[in-house]
Order: C-alpha cells, then structure tokens, then sequence
C-alpha cells in the first residue's frame, strides 16, 4: 500500500509539473542538439558566383561522412589510395549515428545497436574484427562480451506490468495459434525465396517482386493473421526499423526483417545457435553506433575528413568533377576538383546537388520516400521508481505507444549500483509532422516526450534533469511497396560508367548499418579496381 501511495503522490507531482502549475518548478532545460537543419537549407538560397572560393584537387571525393561515406573512404585509403577527401556538412561524422553526451555520460543521436553480422555481411565482420570487437578462436567467431547487451535486453509494459522480451503475451490459445503460424510462414519465406542481410546478397525473385508490390498489412490480411496482439508487434517492428507502420511498407520489408536475421519464434519454441530460448545478440555501446562511426571517422585524420563543409553544386566534365562547397567555420565559399566523386548522400541529396542528375538518379528519387525521426536523450539524477514484474532492462517498450520506447544509456556499465543514467526514447513519426518537427519549439516536443514517459514511469518529473533532442527530417528511406525492386535503385547500386558514383542505404530501400556499410565498401572496391 505504500508503495501504491508512493507512486500516486510522484504522478501527481509529475501532472503538475508538466503543466507548469509550480511556481517553485524550475523551467524546462534542454534543446535541439545534433543535425543543422539551416546548414542543408543553403541549397534553397542562390549559388556564389562562379570562380569564388581557391580551387582545392584530389583524386577521389566522397560527400557525406554517414556510415557508407566513411565505410568508402576507409576502403579506398586501407587499399592504398591516398588522395581521399570526405566533405560531411556538420561539425562531426556519422551521420544518423553519431552521439551525445550529457553531465559526462554518453548516448545516442539515433542508431544505437548493430546486430551480430551473419555470413552475408562479410565486411561488416571484417570491420569488427579490425576494430578488436570479434576474434577467431577454434574455427568460430567470438565476440567480445563486453560490448554484446548485457542481459536483461528487452521489456514490453503489458497490462500493468513489465515482462521480458518485446512479444506481448499470447493470452489466448487462437493468438498462440496466430504467433506459430507466422512463424511457419517466416521459416517458409526464408527457406523457399531467400533473404539476406544485406539484401543484395539475396537472389531477386518473381516471390520477391510479388511481396514487393503489397503492403505488409495486406499480406497478413490474406494470411488471416489478425489477431491484436500480432499486429501491434509486427506494427512495431516495422516502425522501429522502417519508420513506417505495416500498412505502408511492403510485405517484402516486413518479412525482411525477420527471414534475413533472427528469425520468429512464438513463445515455447526454440531457437539461437545454441538451441536456446534466448534471442540473438547485439552489438551495442552507451553512445550508440556512434562508438563505430567515431573509430572509422580517426583513421581517416583531419586532413581527409573535412567537416563542416556544406556542398552546393556538382558537376561532371570530361576530365574531372568539379564542386562548390561552403566553408561553414570560415563562411566562404570552396571549390574542388576530383577525379571521382562519391555522393554518400541520400539520393534525393544527391539529385539536389548534380547540376544534371542522371535518369536512374531522376526516377529514384522521385519514388522514395523518408520518415522524420526524434530522438530525445533525458538526463536523470538517479534510477526511477520499479514497477510490477521485471527488473530494467536495455530497452524498455509500451504495448500499444505510438512512441518506440527508450534505452538506458548506461545499461551497459558495469556499476554496482543504479544511479544518474540518460534515456534515450526514439519517435518515428508521421511524415505529416515533417514539417512540425523542423519549425517548433523543442519545449513542446520534450512535453510531449515526458508525457508519454509518465505513463509508466511516474517519478520521471521528480529526478528529471534536462532533455537534449535530436531531429531528423528525413531519418530513413520507407520501404514502400515497389521500392525494393525498383529498376532504378538497382541501377544506381551497380557499376557506373562515369566519374559519380552512388553509396548510401537509401539504394537498398531503407536504413541499416550492414546496408550503409557494405554499398560503401563496394564502390571503394570499384573505384580501386578502376584507379
């Protein structure tokens, strides 16, 4: 009972303070941290004029220091290839990956885990071994266990309690029925069509381009999967990695998600590659991926990472690639002239920036389409009150949230004690509120964040410190159905004749690490190959 009444005077503190009903309540502390949005904007404002700026050479030029840019520069430099300049628009690389840090503890901007790369992302594994995370030992990999999840990994808030994993409860023996049959369809998909991660890795079908041409909801529709409790988690999957609910995504991506990792597995089947119950591991750091991008962004020195250079203007001639850039630091202009130059952008960045954007370049962008994302870190100065069922884990989710829930930060330190962390909470939004997201205030967004936090999570007022919010506008390509098998991305990811060249998960249709990563490699291996 004390209990009880402990939380209720904490949540009625909290109603309080949000609405600013305290005159002794400090006021709101935190803002916008992360991307520029103004810096990308300059493309809307007329050009300098032509000869401005001294003229700067290279041999190759990669635009965008995200995780294929840097991917790209660090192939071409190991393999030899020392004329390598990356230009990145913001004060820092890694993209959609890069982090933060709060009162001396670290978090992330976005990405924030890698999973285990299987036998189709060979050079993601070979970039893991190279940066110490993965070892051979007896003829199999392992993993340095201090970077996988500590255990416990995930939790769903369910019906007024925490319960471990992210699966809500099958409460009943036709939705139990629903959980095994998709997947059976999963196992089937995988086994009779072939998924791979990343997908280039995968033979492209007529099953393929069938799944490709519906939406994921539709599918399952067809399947007679509808049970709520299936559809809110599978809903969630594909916002999480998509940014988009499954009536808008493909069936392709939403079976993708599942066939080319860890597979599906109902509650009481087994699975992992010990014939355990216990879901794959991941990758993961108190910053994110961040702590991936920072190490290749080092090698690379300040002489070839060029930051805070926002590019306005490409153009191919006969004997080179010339490009005007804005010095951001020195606010001047810059002009560059490469031999090759690599557009790690996404594509309708990159369609933006060619003074004559190729046809393939014309079609893909006008078909994709990119979901805003928020990502809001808030400081706390101690752990919040427990509620019913299991402990804290990682990462924490609402059954039925339109939010993504958060991870704690400083899950994967070792201290004997709970004490002041940062959550990280994560909103794929609509892609109406683009426009939102860019032009309001941050103190309606954080409101709008501590809100959904206090649902569970009652206390959060009393030990909340400060919220420091990342937006993307344009966070992640949306797999929409036709996208994944669109002729001009498929074009685009391959070989091209001319001195531009194209590497950016947009290619793939969506947003992951192993994508980024490997269309970065790829075009380094080419251009090494033609040099």
């Amino acid at each position: 009972m004390q209990r009880r009444e402990l939380m209720l005077a904490a949540g009625l503190a909290g109603t309080a303070w949000l609405a600013g009903c305290r005159a002794d309540t400090a006021p709101l502390q935190g803002g916008w941290v992360g991307a520029t949005p103004a810096r990308g904007h300059r493309l809307r404002e007329a050009l300098p004029s032509p000869g401005q700026g001294a003229l700067r050479k290279t041999s190759v030029l990669v635009v965008g220091a995200g995780v294929s840019g840097l991917a790209c520069a660090r192939a071409l430099v190991n393999s030899g290839v020392d004329e390598v300049t990356l230009l990145e628009l913001e004060d820092g690389a890694g993209g959609n990956s890069r982090g933060h840090r709060m009162a001396g503890m670290v978090c992330p901007l976005g990405a924030h885990y890698l999973p285990l790369p299987g036998p189709e992302a060979p050079e993601v594994a070979e970039l893991l071994h190279e940066l110490g995370l993965a070892r051979h030992e007896l003829g199999r990999t392992v993993y340095d266990e201090r970077h996988l999840c500590h255990s416990p990994q995930e939790r769903l808030f369910f019906e007024g309690q925490w319960h471990e994993g992210l699966l809500p409860p099958a409460g009943d023996a036709a939705t139990l029925d629903q959980y095994r049959r998709f997947g059976r369809l999963v196992d089937k998909a995988r086994r009779e069509l072939g998924f791979a991660m990343p997908s280039s890795r995968a033979r492209w079908t007529a099953g393929h381009a069938a799944l490709d041409g519906q939406t994921f909801a539709a599918w399952l529709a067809a399947q007679g999967l509808n049970a709520a409790r299936l559809r809110w988690y599978l809903d969630y999957c594909c916002r999480d990695d998509y940014g988009a609910p499954s009536a808008e995504v493909s069936a392709w991506a939403g079976l993708h998600y599942f066939a080319s990792r860890h597979g599906f597995h109902a509650p009481g089947t087994v699975h992992g590659e010990d014939g355990t119950g216990e879901r794959e591991a991941v990758l993961t750091w108190p910053e994110g991926n961040a702590w991936l991008t920072e190490r290749m962004a080092s090698a690379l020195g300040s002489q070839r990472l060029q930051t805070g250079r926002t590019v306005l203007r490409i153009s191919p001639g006969r004997h080179g690639v010339e490009l005007l850039a804005w010095n951001e630091a020195a606010d001047a202009p810059e002009r560059w002239q490469a031999d090759h130059v690599v557009l790690a952008v996404p594509l309708f960045i990159a369609h933006l920036l060619l003074s004559s954007a190729p046809p393939a370049l014309q079609a893909a962008t006008a078909r994709l389409q990119h979901a805003p994302w928020l990502v809001a870190n808030l400081q706390l100065k101690g752990p919040l009150l427990d509620r019913l069922g299991v402990g804290p884990a990682w990462d924490s989710v609402v059954y039925g949230s339109q939010a993504l829930g958060y991870v704690d930060a400083m899950h994967q330190q070792t201290r004997p004690h709970p004490g002041p962390t940062v959550l990280s909470a994560y909103w794929a939004l609509p892609r109406a509120e683009r426009g939102a997201l860019l032009q309001d205030g941050w103190q309606g967004w954080a409101r709008r964040v501590i809100a959904e936090l206090h649902a569970t999570h009652p206390d959060l007022s009393e030990q909340l410190l400060r919220v420091d919010m990342a937006r993307w506008g344009h966070g992640m390509s949306i797999p929409l159905p036709g996208v994944r098998g669109d002729p001009a991305l498929a074009a685009l990811r391959g070989p091209q004749t001319g001195r531009l060249h194209f590497a950016h998960s947009d290619l793939a249709g969506y947003s992951v690490f192993e994508e980024a990563y490997t269309q970065g490699v790829a075009v380094a291996r080419r251009l090494v190959a033609s040099l």
